[in-house]
């Protein structure tokens, strides 16, 4: 049996390559190989035994033979980014998702299943429940609002302070330009594969963190985002007040998901969430990598937000625990591994910061009206 991963030299593909290799499929890869993720080119990582093509995946010619005897396909080539460049967003997650499904119709190929690579980023500002009004899946926080430093999600109808709850499937609002293109992918796949009869799997990842995730964007990703700012000696940035609350995920959590609906016809067709359901503020976040690092600096809260953020996002993960899925690891595993990694790395470049000005400059981080750094910002 062979299994395509599109993504397969990114982070998640990766350790999904490897597992695959462990049931003793053939494995072939397909990833382009982003510069701004592998500066230099193809990761030691990736096994010699995998079929490795580089491409893109939007180029039909490409894709055509990536699919050629495959049976299950791992669709996590994608593009993240905080940089408005919105047409890429789509082209690459969206687009590239019809033509995998157009060319296995038009070579009548005999794919079993597809399990594509979702995210929180689908619940938008997430799910919310307010004392008099219930429910609400509030709209994108407004920049006059954050410009005031106002991060906590008002009840649109009384104007009170709402309490988040754990994101359910049934419930999408996307904001974010990143968002929409998942929850688009995600239509499209689920659309097409029912009409086309052939199973599908959408997995709505939340913050997946562990080895190899690459430390050269640094746009994006808490975990090498801080650590790499620590390492040179300068203190963790925090946007807002620190207080966000987040679901970080183990990556073998990740692939053990991947493999149960590989395995499981109930999951057939469904959107699932893959997260911890447990609750971890960014100022924990930072305090505690601090000291599992031996640094004694403090995170600095910049007085500054991130455009397109949410608040918080933590997902259930009932939907997966009913087919017999359950987290084994925390944060604690997920320093250890990544740290590890790091040690086995030469480069101790900082590249946060080049990054921050860069989106500084560009209008993505805004900051807080007569803000302070270091001071308190907001009601938290």
């Amino acid at each position: 049996m062979r299994a395509l991963v599109t993504g397969g030299a990114g982070f998640i593909g990766s350790h999904l390559v490897d597992a695959l290799l462990r049931r003793k499929l053939e494995v072939r890869v397909l990833d382009n190989l982003e510069p701004r993720v592998h500066p230099h080119g193809r990761p030691a990582y990736v096994p010699a035994e995998v079929e490795f093509l580089a491409g893109d995946l939007r180029d039909k010619s490409t894709f055509e033979r990536a699919l050629e005897g495959v049976e299950f396909v791992f669709h996590h080539g994608a593009y993240q980014d905080y940089m408005p460049d919105y047409s890429k967003f789509f082209h690459t997650n969206v687009v590239s998702t019809a033509l995998l499904y157009e060319i296995i119709r038009e070579k009548n190929l005999p794919v079993r299943k597809v399990i594509v690579a979702s995210s929180q980023s689908v619940y938008g500002e997430g799910q919310y429940q307010c004392r008099e009004h219930g429910l609400c899946l509030p709209s994108a926080r407004s920049l006059e609002l954050l410009d005031r430093g106002q991060w906590n999600l008002l009840c649109p109808r009384c104007g009170a302070e709402m309490e988040p709850v754990l994101l359910q499937e049934d419930h999408t609002n996307p904001a974010s330009p990143y968002g929409v293109s998942k929850y688009s992918q995600e239509i499209t796949a689920l659309r097409l594969g029912r009409l086309l009869g052939i199973p599908t799997v959408a997995l709505r990842y939340s913050i997946t963190q562990g080895s190899r995730q690459s430390f050269y964007n640094a746009y994006s990703g808490i975990c090498r985002i801080f650590t790499r700012t620590l390492l040179a000696g300068k203190a963790p940035v925090i946007y807002e007040d620190g207080l966000q609350q987040r679901d970080y995920v183990h990556i073998d959590d990740v692939v053990s998901a991947n493999l149960l609906v590989l395995d499981s016809g109930q999951a057939d067709y469904e959107a699932i969430n893959v997260g911890t359901a447990r609750v971890v503020t960014v100022l924990e976040y930072a305090r505690l990598l601090a000291k599992k690092m031996g640094v004694e600096l403090e995170p600095n809260v910049l007085g500054a937000y991130r455009v397109g953020d949410v608040r918080h996002t933590v997902s259930s993960n009932a939907k997966l625990s009913r087919l017999g899925w359950k987290p084994t690891k925390g944060l604690e595993e997920v320093f250890t591994d990544y740290l590890g990694w790091l040690e086995t790395m030469d480069d101790r470049a900082d590249y946060f910061t080049p990054a921050l000005d860069q989106m500084t400059r560009g209008g993505i981080v805004r900051r807080v009206q007569g803000h302070q750094a270091g001071a308190p910002v907001g009601r938290a």
